[in-house]
């Protein structure tokens, strides 16, 4: 089972084209999520793998012992640190690491781009081998109940998802559910006003405001 429909190289190009000029201000509003927000997730001794780590925002920006990233566009590479270990492959297949290796998985607006729901599962199936007893899965994308019609504004959107489906999806792979979130950040950066730093800090301190603004669930898992 394809991980998604597209080629590696269709998929470099895709990204290039649709974040090309943004860089500077995605990797920003990064460094702002991750130390105000998900750094709280993330013991500073752990070993942490960014599922289709595209750019590498997440990863980049993350203080722990040891960081993997994993992504079949070829050109992902180029966004990694020189201490993150690149996986270019199919996240549907088996996985090059050995089992119970992590601590913690963090995927961003990725599974909507995969093939299929069985590649999904596939996916979910490799993480949890792949983790630690104790270890979290923090996933986050578009929440189609809210994005509606403009979910397919993107070609290589596949799976419609929510934070309920997701859910189920973690909990029949044996995952504990510690947090389902209907709406969490906005649904997308591209081509959209920048927004100055101060205000993202703050929104991210107001929950009241996720309900406002939010369209992608925030999902916190564990394996037991």
């Amino acid at each position: 089972m394809k991980q998604t429909s597209e080629t590696p190289g269709q998929l470099e190009r895709i990204y290039s084209n649709r974040f090309d000029g943004q860089s500077e201000y995605r990797t920003r509003v990064w460094k702002i999520l991750v130390s105000q927000f998900f750094s709280r997730y993330v013991p500073s001794n752990a070993t942490v793998l960014d599922l289709g780590s595209g750019q590498g925002l997440f990863i980049n920006n993350i203080g722990c012992r040891e960081k993997f990233a994993m992504d079949l566009n070829p050109g992902a590479r180029q966004s990694l640190d020189s201490d993150v270990t690149f996986l270019e492959q199919d996240c549907s297949q088996r996985w090059e690491l050995d089992n119970d290796s992590l601590d913690l998985i963090f995927s961003s607006n990725f599974f909507e781009h995969m093939a299929s729901k069985q590649a999904l599962s596939d996916t979910i199936g490799e993480a949890r081998r792949c983790m630690r007893s104790g270890a979290s899965f923090i996933a986050m994308g578009p929440n189609i109940r809210f994005v509606g019609g403009a979910y397919w504004d993107f070609w290589d959107h596949h799976l419609p998802l929510t934070e309920l489906s997701m859910a189920e999806l973690l909990e029949m792979h044996g995952f504990r559910i510690e947090r389902a979130t209907d709406r969490f950040l906005p649904y997308t950066m591209t081509n959209m006003r920048p927004i100055p730093g101060a205000l993202i800090a703050l929104y991210l301190r107001l929950p009241f405001a996720w309900k406002l603004f939010g369209k992608q669930f925030l999902i916190i898992a564990k394996k037991p």
